[in-house]
């Protein structure tokens, strides 16, 4: 709704205009009105004298009166000594017949013809901009806030720091929302009532809103100097207000206590003309006619160093399907991306759903105007602006099954070839080309959660190769590349069990040589060590454990049935006496592990001790033997977050507490061993878990991998390795202990043994 009619007598010229944002229908109206003939929307200058005055400091001021009209409201600001005042409307009518009206009386006033909305006049020139209805014209509901939001932006644009927006109003709701939200960041605004000149309860109060630039991206509260006496309007109004001014202060008070504020290009106008160091901005780009997509982007200025950057200002995109990886999606992580890229500022935009369908080039094309809007004005000559993207690395990748589980969500089973390969994998597989079975968890941003190496069943002799492939050696990647659809190659694939394509896999298995004279003392008595492996996923670690340690009693323990099928039917995984699978709660399972034998044990104990003879003074030492022959040896904690966003992609938070980690201890025999796989790139939350664990176990271990991502934590009940001196010796008894088909193979997980350190 436009502006409020203020007396009956208006009522029929106003019927003239209908549509208050129609040009034609504001020339017909002051046509019939005439030069002479002033229209004062809302307020006179006998109200308004005291509180404008009070704010125009200096009548040296330069002054915008926007949507001008008729008014006599600048030729009563020019009267009060304010010289510098130039008038816009877009009706030429009116500009005409103010400029007639003035020309003698009052020379150093400026009109002009011009569209509020589109104002050609310089940026930075007002020192004020004053308004009188004309924001609420232009927002008549059924148009929506387009209009308004055109001509707000063109305030921004046209005031100097520190100048001021008055914007007097009947506060409409729908107004509000657009006034409040559009001045919220780097802006102090506050809101007064004008006093009416007939006081009733029905009238229409006018309210003066004054918003000042500053050069930040501060939020600030909305001062309030509306006084209940002051307030002669009808309830309704009063109310609305009211209940407006305390929504948008809620909403400031929530923007303040957060670091993530989400930006827009034309709240940082101006603030991102200088690189300021340490700096961190969240902002949404293009969209609304200015480019084909929109994105959502960090701009990060890089801490001084030393040495000179390489680029003054980067870009680099990251795709969707790692958005959420710790290294892009956490503060820690884009810093540590800002550092390597070498950038003085660094601009990191994330690809969603609405660019899967375009190619990169048109990505690069759309976004390059708006990069160049932020980069620093100091950049080095013009020089051009670098586009970097995270590394996808695959080459072709055929979706072998798919399928939606209500306890782990979309779950995707592919065949993958890399771009490139390790080289000790190429020579394991001297062949063309390697292929890799992954195990996709949609839910966690595509988290890659087992993967293993293909071989061809008409060769059993020979492995489909790949070669040279360089990817990280945590399964912990992400599913990225080109697709291709499924072929009878593809099908004549099996999964090989003789090799561990995750480097955590076998840094897990080296730690078994903390305990390898436990397990070769058991091994040699013809028992079985008992483990147990918590989270499944393919079931690639307990089947290689299972094919070269034949001593090993396994029980692995999986959450969701739907993970079973898949390991089952996809990466043949098979069952036997020395490997079971059980479906169940991971932390539950270790609760009630050898309680059922404890149980068995006792009571088969009492019931013996009433038909043998009370002198057998042996009875009660061979129970407690019994009881700790029934505990586990080693328990395995491989269970991935579902949200890695926290920092923590493995495991999940729950297996770190303190509470599970006593269980897990009082469970462990006494040579036991307790194994947990990190995957972090927050130092804090790497030190946390190792504070934890150490509350806990008094002798415990670590093992780096994958370029400070992966950590595999060792934890032992009781010391079996006196000082790091033996860890040699206890390495050559995992060795023995260990059988392969391919040597080659066991000797990664003895050269991880020599990493393994001891923490104090």
């Amino acid at each position: 709704m436009g502006p409020k009619k203020n007396s009956n007598a208006k009522d029929d010229i106003l019927e003239t205009l209908g549509d208050f944002t129609s040009k034609e229908n504001w020339d017909k109206f002051f046509s019939i009105r005439g030069k002479d003939d002033s229209f004062e929307w809302y307020a006179e200058w006998s109200q308004l004298n005291n509180p404008l005055i009070s704010l125009l400091h200096s009548q040296s001021l330069q002054l915008l009166v926007p949507g001008c009209g008729n008014s006599r409201l600048s030729e009563h600001l020019y009267d009060a000594g304010f010289k510098f005042i130039t008038n816009i409307d877009f009706s030429k009518v009116v500009i005409s017949d103010m400029l007639r009206r003035n020309v003698r009386d009052r020379p150093g006033m400026r009109w002009r013809v011009m569209d509020m909305t589109k104002m050609q006049l310089e940026d930075e020139t007002f020192d004020a901009v004053i308004d009188k209805g004309g924001l609420d014209a232009l927002m008549e509901p059924e148009l929506g806030p387009k209009l308004g939001n055109q001509y707000l932006s063109e305030v921004k644009r046209v005031l100097k720091p520190g100048g001021k927006f008055v914007c007097l109003t009947l506060g409409e709701s729908h107004v509000l929302g657009l006034l409040f939200s559009k001045f919220r960041l780097g802006w102090k605004m506050r809101v007064s009532a004008i006093p009416l000149k007939s006081p009733n309860k029905s009238s229409l109060q006018t309210f003066m809103v004054v918003v000042e630039k500053e050069l930040s991206t501060l939020v600030h509260q909305i001062t309030s100097l509306l006084q209940n006496s002051s307030l002669h309007c009808n309830s309704k109004q009063a109310s609305g207000l009211h209940e407006a001014l305390q929504t948008e202060n809620q909403i400031r008070e929530s923007f303040s206590s957060s670091s993530d504020i989400l930006y827009s290009l034309e709240d940082l106008q101006g603030e991102l003309s200088k690189l300021s160091q340490g700096r961190r901005l969240q902002l949404t780009l293009g969209g609304q006619g200015c480019s084909v997509f929109s994105y959502g982007a960090v701009v990060l200025d890089a801490e001084e160093q030393s040495d000179p950057f390489t680029y003054h200002c980067g870009v680099f995109i990251v795709p969707k399907t790692r958005a959420r990886e710790w290294l892009f999606f956490s503060e820690e992580g884009q810093w540590m991306v800002v550092r390597s890229s070498n950038a003085a500022r660094l601009i990191m935009v994330f690809l969603d759903n609405s660019h899967t369908n375009a190619s990169m080039d048109e990505i690069q094309k759309d976004l390059s105007p708006l990069v160049k809007e932020l980069a620093p004005t100091e950049n080095e000559n013009g020089a051009q602006i670098p586009f970097m993207m995270a590394s996808e690395g695959i080459k072709e990748r055929n979706n072998v099954h798919q399928v939606t589980s209500s306890l782990t969500g979309s779950i995707v089973v592919e065949d993958v070839v890399y771009e490139n390969v390790d080289s000790e994998v190429s020579c394991i597989f001297p062949s063309s080309e390697l292929v890799f079975r992954r195990l996709v968890f949609e839910r966690a941003a595509n988290l890659v959660q087992s993967e293993a190496v293909l071989r061809d069943d008409q060769l059993p002799t020979k492995l489909v190769g790949e070669t040279g492939r360089k990817k990280t050696k945590s399964s912990k990647s992400r599913k990225s590349g080109s697709q291709r659809g499924s072929n009878d190659a593809s099908k004549q694939l099996t999964v090989y069990h003789g090799y561990l394509a995750s480097s955590y896999h076998t840094g897990i298995i080296s730690g078994f040589m903390l305990i390898s004279s436990y397990m070769e003392s058991v091994a040699s008595s013809g028992k079985l060590v008992k483990a147990v492996i918590i989270g499944l996923g393919a079931g690639l670690l307990p089947m290689f454990l299972h094919g070269c340690m034949p001593f090993l009693e396994i029980e692995a323990v999986e959450l969701d049935p739907t993970i079973v099928d898949i390991a089952r039917d996809h990466f043949s995984f098979v069952e036997d006496k020395r490997l079971k699978v059980h479906i169940a709660d991971g932390i539950q399972f270790v609760r009630e592990v050898a309680c059922s034998e404890a149980s068995q044990i006792l009571e088969k104990s009492n019931n013996s001790s009433h038909t043998e003879s009370p002198s057998n003074g042996n009875s009660t030492t061979s129970r407690a033997e019994d009881i700790e022959a029934a505990k586990v040896d080693i328990i395995i904690v491989d269970v991935d977050s579902s949200d890695p966003s926290s920092g923590m992609t493995c495991p999940a938070p729950e297996f770190l507490d303190e509470s599970f980690l006593e269980t897990v201890k009082d469970k462990l025999s006494e040579h036991g061993l307790f194994v947990v796989n990190l995957v972090s790139r927050s130092q804090a939350i790497k030190d946390m878990v190792l504070l934890r664990m150490k509350k806990v176990f008094t002798h415990l271990f670590s093992l780096q991998l994958d370029e400070d991502v992966n950590e595999v934590h060792f934890g032992l009940k009781s010391e079996s390795c006196t000082d790091d001196s033996s860890f040699s010796e206890a390495s050559l008894k995992l060795e023995k202990l260990l059988k392969f088909k391919h040597p080659e193979i066991g000797q990664n997980i003895i050269n991880s043994t020599k990493k393994i350190k001891r923490l104090k």
